[in-house]
């Protein structure tokens, strides 16, 4: 039976609640497959109607940027609206956000865009803490009966097919259990005509849908955060694990600017070898890391399976390093989220290009469980990357939450990876954390003695990667893996948390941490990389990026404005400099783009003063 097709969000949500009836479950794809204007709809017949109990179980809401002040908002205004245009907002995360949800309606989700709902209260009580591959089974243990998702369509021969695209990940496994009879709910489509349509097991027949949302007048672009450009610390990090990467085995990249900085570091391998050995023995303190360096060409290939597909994975394929083919593909993966340029590049691949990226359910990338034996055939010496905001000394990591109890992001898949690393012959698991951040004024160190919160465990502890070094954890004892977090510490703290574990009994009283690694400082990374950033190799957007050229020079002088509001004094210091130095014609493009030049209050004279300092102090490129 073909599905039935609706004009417009109103009249399909009024289908949805006549079908089903006014106890709403409906499950919300992670990211970037919801299906918006279905889901709005569906909001407003419950805000309007308190009789319809309306449950939206979700992960990963994405919402436009929201500046703060005015030079935030003189700057990435015309981002948006260039970038976001008219995407449609989701009206229960502004509602969320406000605290104005009706009772009849709720939202849970397993997984939190990073940082975005820290201090809200009704968002931190209603998340369930979940592995990726549970998210399903805790949808249909709650009754699900309904799944809404953004789909593309192909119509061949005059047989019209929809395809999951960017979300196969959790919707295959309910349409797998609704297949063999363990649930019953409606399968709702929305068309996005920019959603590549993508082959393999999310390429569905109209007859899995119950009604289809399909009119150009509610088509909407894809929501497509552009990439940041990537730092010195973090592709220090990323050069770190592309050294760790064998020939002919096996990659997956968690989410974060790391996997652009891996890839780029794995395309300077396989391109500029010399050039790679030359970065790789400046970065490396020691002799220790630099001789179990792989820094070989690949030849035989990786084969990258991996939840989240990113255009780091399209950047290794081009360069000849995604190759290694399992079932005909050499990417399989569970959802994509990119700038535009990615989802353009998916939309103009050729079939046969494309038939080589296969997007599969979760319970496929993130588990061995389901045909293992092939599993284990395909996944040889496989290297599972992901990223953690801190680690401790016994090798512990923090990577979705505080001890206080808030949920800065989710677990997401990463203990999936860290278990599938144990249980494969060969494989490893790599974390990925940088050693210091910025609390106010004040530097901290995301190495800690110990913290309140774990995401995974140290019985889990396997290789953790900071940009001084990498620290390999497995199977040593607790003061042996002390001394290696030790030396990819911050030189700054190093002293202080080896005190601790030493009066903890967990440290000889003598030891001291090699002077090899003493010098753990910001500058002498920078330092490291230098020649590498001058000749092209570290680009800052190695994949490209949304930004013009007048954007690119200015977000290294507003970050360095934001560093310095944590420390009055630099503000200061920065101001003075402003006062004297006179711009030149690109700083004043630059200052034409924030509305700066020329001023029209006392606080854009402010502003301008500083920004000028602040491009002062970026070298052009």
């Amino acid at each position: 039976m073909t599905p039935k097709l609706f004009s417009s969000p109103e009249a399909i949500a009024d289908h949805i609640v006549r079908e089903v009836g006014p106890n709403l479950i409906v499950g919300l794809p992670l990211g970037l497959g919801k299906a918006n204007h279905i889901i709005n709809a569906l909001y407003a017949r419950a805000v309007a109607d308190r009789t319809i109990s309306l449950t939206l179980f979700s992960a990963l809401t994405l919402e436009k940027p929201k500046p703060t002040n005015l030079l935030e908002r003189r700057f990435i205004d015309p981002v948006i609206e260039r970038l976001f245009g008219a995407y449609p907002d989701l009206a229960y995360a502004d509602a969320v956000r406000k605290d104005e949800l009706p009772p009849n309606v709720k939202v849970i989700e397993f997984f939190f865009l990073a940082g975005r709902w820290l201090h809200v209260p009704f968002a931190q009580q209603h998340y369930i803490s979940a592995n990726y591959t549970h998210a399903s089974s805790y949808l249909l243990a709650r009754g699900l009966n309904v799944v809404t998702q953004l789909v593309a369509k192909r119509v061949v021969n005059g047989v019209t097919r929809y395809s999951l695209s960017c979300n196969t990940d959790t919707t295959l496994d309910i349409l797998r259990a609704r297949a063999e009879g363990r649930a019953s709910f409606k399968l709702i489509g929305q068309v996005n005509s920019e959603l590549p349509f993508m082959p393999g097991d999310g390429d569905l027949e109209g007859e899995q849908f119950s009604a289809v949302l399909d009119n150009a007048a509610v088509d909407f672009p894809l929501f497509a955060p552009p990439s940041e450009p990537i730092s010195d610390t973090t592709y220090a990090i990323g050069l770190h694990a592309s050294g760790l990467v064998r020939d002919g085995g096996t990659l997956q990249i968690g989410i974060g600017q790391i996997g652009d900085a891996l890839a780029q570091g794995l395309i300077v391998r396989q391109r500029e070898n010399s050039q790679f050995l030359d970065v790789m023995k400046r970065l490396t303190p020691g002799i220790e890391q630099l001789s179990a360096l792989q820094a070989e060409r690949f030849e035989q290939g990786l084969y990258g399976v991996s939840e989240m597909v990113t255009e780091a994975f399209l950047g290794l394929i081009d360069a000849g390093i995604l190759t290694r083919e399992v079932d005909a593909a050499v990417l399989h993966g569970a959802f994509f989220l990119g700038p535009k340029s990615f989802y353009r590049g998916l939309r103009e691949m050729t079939p046969s290009q494309l038939a080589r990226i296969q997007m599969k359910a979760v319970s496929f990338t993130n588990e061995l469980y389901g045909d293992e034996a092939a599993k284990r055939r395909a996944r040889v010496n496989a290297h599972f990357i992901n990223n953690a905001m801190m680690a401790t000394l016994m090798g512990a990591a923090i990577s979705d939450g505080l001890e206080n109890g808030q949920v800065v992001s989710g677990v997401g898949g990463q203990y999936n990876f860290v278990a599938q690393a144990f249980a494969l012959q060969g494989a490893r698991s790599i974390l990925t954390v940088e050693a210091t951040r910025q609390a106010g004024a004040k530097k901290q160190s995301n190495i800690r003695w110990s913290y309140g919160h774990e995401t995974i465990p140290r019985h889990l502890r396997d290789i953790i990667i900071t940009e001084y070094g990498v620290a390999q954890l497995r199977g040593k004892s607790d003061a042996d893996v002390i001394a290696a977090m030790l030396q990819v510490a911050d030189s700054q703290f190093q002293d202080e948390l080896a005190r601790e574990a030493k009066d903890a009994g967990k440290l000889p009283k003598n030891f001291e941490i090699p002077g090899a690694h003493r010098d753990n400082y910001s500058d002498r990374i920078t330092s490291a990389l230098r020649p590498a950033r001058a000749a092209g190799l570290l680009p800052s957007f190695p994949f490209g990026t949304d930004f013009n050229a007048i954007e690119q020079r200015l977000i290294p002088a507003l970050l360095l404005l934001e560093e310095a509001q944590r420390a009055p004094h630099r503000l200061v210091r920065l101001f003075w400099q402003g006062l004297t130095r006179a711009p030149d014609a690109d700083d004043h493009a630059c200052l034409a783009r924030l509305g700066l030049d020329p001023p029209a209050t006392w606080p854009e004279r402010t502003y301008r003063t500083l920004v000028i300092a602040a491009l002062a102090s970026i070298p052009k490129t």
